[in-house]
């Protein structure tokens, strides 16, 4: 996404974020710090397996995620859904996920 977005502005990303708590104890807390904080940086400390402080206010979002993920049947990450309303699994390169995104 980073180099997507580096190399094209008229695409961006809107991230939900959807702990896999199954396989990452860790990361329910963490995807609450990083909504609170609203921080890519810590976003990419996560990602990087860094310890990410405590969430720092009270937030039902990432519940609400997790509902609409299980709603849309999404049950792993990364899920993209593209501006036709498709949904994508996995990782993909970036030109194709732009092929992808533009319906070429």
């Amino acid at each position: 996404m980073k180099k997507i977005v580096k190399e094209r502005n008229d695409i961006a990303f809107y991230l939900k974020m959807y702990p896999l708590t199954s396989i990452h104890p860790k990361a329910y807390n963490n995807a609450k710090t990083i909504v609170c904080e609203k921080s890519i940086k810590l976003l990419e400390d996560a990602y990087a397996k860094k310890t990410l402080p405590a969430p720092s206010c009270k937030t039902d979002v990432i519940d609400k995620n997790i509902a609409l993920a299980k709603k849309l049947g999404i049950r792993g990450t990364p899920a993209i859904i593209l501006p036709d309303g498709r949904m994508i699994s996995g990782n993909k390169k970036a030109e194709n996920l732009i092929k992808l995104i533009l319906g070429k």
